[in-house]
């Protein structure tokens, strides 16, 4: 499974699915969730409230409105909205959002930093929590994975971690 880390705008990915840092309840109002509504459309919040309540350590998937992705995966990494979370949660969600992708045949899918902006977990515990339980995950259709931010930190984070603090990598 081939892994790509990039500082940019997760809602500009062109993959099969993006994975949205949810809450179980499937409000979409704050950090990264409120970006892919703003891109792609409220429709996207309907219908994860509409399966809703979403329990931590299970994820949904959506249609991704009018988003360049096809889906939308919601893992809850905190239950309450603008709830903190913590690196259990993030390995809960990681692994829900990877077993969403594998069970729909996703091929390419991009997460952002999980928890670590409204969720309030360190950069560094945040994407160690992620790229650990990626590294042991294993797939029966997903190819591709990007981890993606617009908060650089949380882009260096990964990079240390995954390339021992090389710098030039992507």
């Amino acid at each position: 499974m081939k892994l790509t880390i990039l500082h940019d705008d997760i809602t500009e990915q062109d993959v099969d699915a993006i994975v949205n840092p949810a809450n179980s309840y499937g409000f979409m109002g704050g950090g990264v969730a409120e970006a892919i509504t703003k891109a792609g459309g409220e429709e996207i919040e309907l219908e994860a409230a509409s399966q809703a309540p979403i329990p931590l350590g299970s994820a949904i998937i959506t249609p991704a409105g009018t988003l360049r992705c096809r889906h939308v995966i919601h893992s809850p990494t905190v239950e309450q909205p603008g709830g903190n979370s913590s690196p259990g949660m993030i390995v809960e969600a990681t692994m829900a959002a990877l077993h969403c992708a594998d069970e729909n045949q996703l091929a390419r899918i991009a997460f952002p930093g999980l928890g670590a902006g409204v969720g309030g977990v360190e950069k560094e515990q945040a994407a160690k929590a992620m790229l650990e339980t990626i590294a042991n995950f294993k797939p029966k259709f997903l190819q591709e994975i990007i981890l993606v931010d617009t908060d650089e930190e949380m882009v260096i984070a990964w990079k240390n971690l995954f390339y021992g603090g090389k710098k030039g990598q992507n």
